[in-house]
């Protein structure tokens, strides 16, 4: 009978894995909408590249500065239907960016797509810990492959749906939007459940949770996280927000074609993310770390030296490494702290959103001063900074002591 229960559970936890991961598809397809449709929108109210990177910034720290407040907040005041509501300001973003006809009224549209992703994230990757049933690594890999999907089909669509048809196009996809508050309410059900049978017993439980690590070293080991976080997404920003750009100006291709190659890039994302988690399940999430970021660093260096078939392989190769970056960091953060999921998980995808965005903007300066490909040169090695893994304990060791 036991058995049978534990076994019931866990395809309904699995189920619940499945959710999320879709949830995370949906939220990172409606976001990669937004940057894929740069060119268009750029084009259709006359903008410069300085004026793109400062919708970026506002919107990623729309989406950055609130996410550690969210986990915060919802580490002490747990809410099962915190994921409906942040989607649903996510679905009025869309309308309005959809219409809006200024610059200002882009940036109003964006900030609250990015203030209803800064409820996603956190809250999202917490019940995805708790739904974990302790392989950690593996769920939060398929979580962020879910995501790293959704950015990859954004492109694709934006490509089939808004490129052809205008930038109006755009309030569609707040129909996805909807789908997701839909997806979204058998897992609120049961997060409510869960906190009514597990509440009690966590509060138990919370006693007893210890940090591996002493504070000192807990504390320097997260600022070593957030130093590779800074190098993955400061490079990221350069691809997912420029590489469009690029592709256009210097191998001429057209709109459509480019965002079809960012979609490959952001692709190789989605492969590379479903590998790190597991794999630091087992070997360690450090060796991860150490392989994703330093591995990317040849293909990034070699990038803008290279002809469109080269440069498109040399960014699937990046993707694929860099990506199986962020479920060990995460994980690994997670493990320093296990008794604030909601905070680690908010401040790592808030600190990752908020230099996204902050790189956008300078990027986006540099890009207009001195050309786009000076880009790409001077971001490729920021993946140097990766040698700062080697600061990292290896946690394993230290929990077999």
């Amino acid at each position: 009978m036991t058995k049978n229960r534990t076994q019931q559970a866990s395809g309904t936890t699995f189920r619940i894995l499945v959710s999320l991961s879709v949830i995370h598809c949906m939220n990172d397809a409606l976001q990669s909408v937004v940057s894929a449709s740069y060119p268009i929108i750029k084009d259709d109210l006359f903008l410069s590249f300085g004026q793109i990177g400062i919708i970026t910034l506002v919107y990623q720290l729309a989406a950055s500065v609130f996410q550690p407040f969210v986990g915060l907040f919802f580490d002490k005041r747990p809410s099962p239907w915190s994921l409906p509501m942040g989607m649903a300001v996510t679905l009025a973003g869309l309308l309005f960016l959809g219409f809006s006809s200024t610059f200002y009224g882009v940036i109003c549209s964006v900030s609250l797509i990015g203030i209803g992703s800064s409820t996603l994230h956190p809250e999202a990757s917490r019940l995805t810990s708790l739904a974990s049933g302790g392989k950690r690594g593996f769920a939060q890999s398929l979580f962020q492959v879910g995501g790293n999907l959704g950015s990859a089909s954004g492109p694709l669509m934006a490509a089939l749906l808004v490129a052809p048809y205008g930038r109006q196009h755009i309030g569609y996809f707040s129909i996805i939007a909807f789908i997701a508050i839909l997806v979204m309410t058998p897992v609120s059900l049961w997060y409510r459940k869960w906190l009514l049978y597990h509440m009690k017993k966590n509060e138990r439980k919370k006693s007893h949770l210890q940090a591996p690590l002493p504070l000192n070293k807990t504390i320097f080991s997260i600022s070593i996280l957030l130093v590779l976080i800074f190098s993955k997404y400061a490079y990221m920003a350069s691809l997912t927000s420029y590489y469009t750009f690029y592709l256009i100006e210097k191998f001429n291709v057209t709109v459509q074609y480019s965002q079809i190659l960012l979609f490959v890039f952001l692709l190789a994302t989605a492969i590379g993310t479903m590998i790190g988690g597991p794999v630091g399940d087992r070997i360690g999430r450090k060796y991860v770390i150490w392989a994703s970021i330093l591995g990317a660093a040849p293909f990034a260096l070699l990038m803008p030296h290279a002809n469109l078939l080269w440069t498109v392989v040399f960014s699937f190769l990046t993707g694929l490494a860099l990506s199986s970056a962020f479920p060990a960091i995460l994980v690994y953060a997670q493990e320093l702290l296990p008794y604030k999921l909601g905070l680690i998980s908010g401040l790592f995808f808030g600190f990752a959103f908020g230099v996204a965005g902050i790189a956008s903007a300078i990027l986006g300066k540099m890009a207009d001063s001195y050309g786009i490909e000076s880009v790409y040169k001077a971001c490729s090695y920021m993946l140097l900074l990766g040698l700062a893994t080697w600061l990292l304990p290896d946690l394993k060791k230290t929990a077999n002591r």
